[in-house]
């Protein structure tokens, strides 16, 4: 039963984390985005061309790779409480 509750809270605990992480790198991109846009265009843009820009900085984004590295968020931990318990076990 143990197994099964830190099994549920961990799930939980890390999807909040993975969901956490996500936003912040995200805004982090969104927020570089807008200022290379700012500096490459110091007297304005027409209406719409910095958040054209910023959508396409975004998919282009989505389809890279530090979208899906987050995702060992997920791995990770698991990987190292599976060794933990078969270290502990195993000696």
């Amino acid at each position: 039963m143990a197994f099964v509750r830190l099994f549920v809270f961990g799930f939980i605990i890390l999807t909040i984390l993975y969901f956490c992480i996500s936003l912040y790198s995200r805004s982090v991109r969104t927020e570089r985005l807008e200022n290379e846009f700012d500096e490459a265009h110091p007297n304005g843009a027409p209406d719409g061309a910095r958040d054209a820009f910023v959508q396409e900085g975004l998919k282009a984004y989505d389809s890279s790779i530090r979208p899906k590295l987050i995702g060992l968020v997920y791995v990770v931990p698991v990987i190292a409480i599976s060794v933990i318990v078969y270290v502990i076990n195993a000696y």
